[in-house]
């Protein structure tokens, strides 16, 4: 048992998980209203250095088609084209220092004199003065999710470095001031409950300010690719204990939600803690190939956000993520509520 949570409530189901889930959901809406964080997210680049097992734009996978986007093209659909709602954006990249230097430095000065958008970033691992640079540009929010808190499964899907390389990355990264979310992957073959309990008590542990469940999904052209896919409803549930366990934090409703149970897993993801959600501004031209699962994505535009945000009886916050972990600092001590999202 851990935190009155137990490996066995990954596995409810019925009436249980809809307790579960009803609780989790209570505890999003006595933190932060019924306000949802909304994002755009652009996918710059899906160069990557990396060869992780579980993903599709492993260094191996010679049936991708490589490129990175341009900054001209980047800027104008954020500046001139993002949807009202949008309050942030996420800059997004396999593993490519190439285009952190020459896409997203760039691309973040510009959002920065143009914009009051709140910037994350998701990049990978990168030299401390690489992060320091990024910091200094615009950007205040990092996403490095450590995947699985199993050493040996860290090591056999050849997830980045070392499991305790990427964890001191993550802890550098909130030493520094940056704003820091994680996560890891629910349904990895031969994952157990009490996996699951180990991830969220890692989770917990760090110094994170929010994080992520993505169910794995058996993508093409990955060593993986015969495994069975995660269980949506034990994604969901891992959702739920996070944010009955860590109420402040913010917590996406994923994408990879909608490819597990098509048209109904990114609204119950709504329905059990999440309290941001992402809408998908990358070009077409690189859409297809930015392959974290399968070719044939489940892109969440903005229809498709804003539909699922009023099934699950939300609406968008009118603030930015970045400016309320500024508000957050700035005015709430440690032993008093969030501040609820306007």
């Amino acid at each position: 048992m851990w935190n009155g949570l137990r490996s066995a409530d990954f596995e409810v189901r019925g009436a249980d998980q809809q307790l579960l889930h009803e609780r989790a959901s209570a505890v999003t809406r006595r933190v932060f209203g019924e306000r949802v964080f909304v994002r755009a997210v652009v996918e710059v680049s899906n160069f990557c250095r990396e060869n992780c097992h579980y993903c599709g734009m492993r260094r191996d996978n010679r049936e991708l088609e490589r490129s990175r986007l341009g900054h001209d093209e980047l800027a104008e659909a954020l500046i001139h084209h993002r949807p009202a709602a949008v309050t942030d954006v996420n800059i997004q990249a396999g593993e490519d220092p190439v285009a952190v230097r020459t896409v997203v430095l760039p691309l973040i000065h510009t959002l920065r004199r143009q914009t009051t958008l709140g910037i994350s970033v998701c990049l990978g691992t990168l030299e401390p003065d690489t992060y320091a640079e990024l910091r200094a540009a615009g950007a205040s929010i990092y996403i490095l999710k450590f995947e699985t808190a199993d050493e040996a499964g860290y090591a056999r899907f050849r997830a980045p470095g070392t499991r305790s390389e990427r964890l001191e990355h993550i802890r550098h990264l909130s030493a520094t001031g940056w704003r820091v979310s994680s996560g890891f992957i629910s349904g990895l073959p031969g994952q157990t409950p009490m996996d699951l309990l180990n991830n969220c008590q890692l989770a917990r542990e760090l110094p994170l300010d929010g994080a992520s469940v993505s169910p794995f999904i058996a993508g093409e052209d990955i060593p993986l690719a015969g495994e069975a896919s995660g269980d949506v409803e034990t994604a969901l549930n891992c959702m739920a204990m996070l944010r009955i366990t860590n109420p402040r934090w913010v917590i996406p409703a994923v994408s990879a939600l909608n490819l597990a149970q098509p048209g109904s897993g990114y609204i119950r993801g709504l329905r059990a803690g999440a309290n941001l959600v992402t809408i998908n501004l990358t070009p077409r031209a690189l859409q297809r190939n930015y392959v974290l699962y399968k070719r044939d994505r489940f892109i969440m535009d903005e229809a498709r956000v804003m539909d699922a945000l009023a099934q699950a009886g939300l609406v968008p916050s009118s603030q930015s993520l970045a400016d309320f972990y500024v508000q957050q600092k700035e005015s709430q001590p440690d032993c008093c509520p969030v501040a609820t999202p306007v």
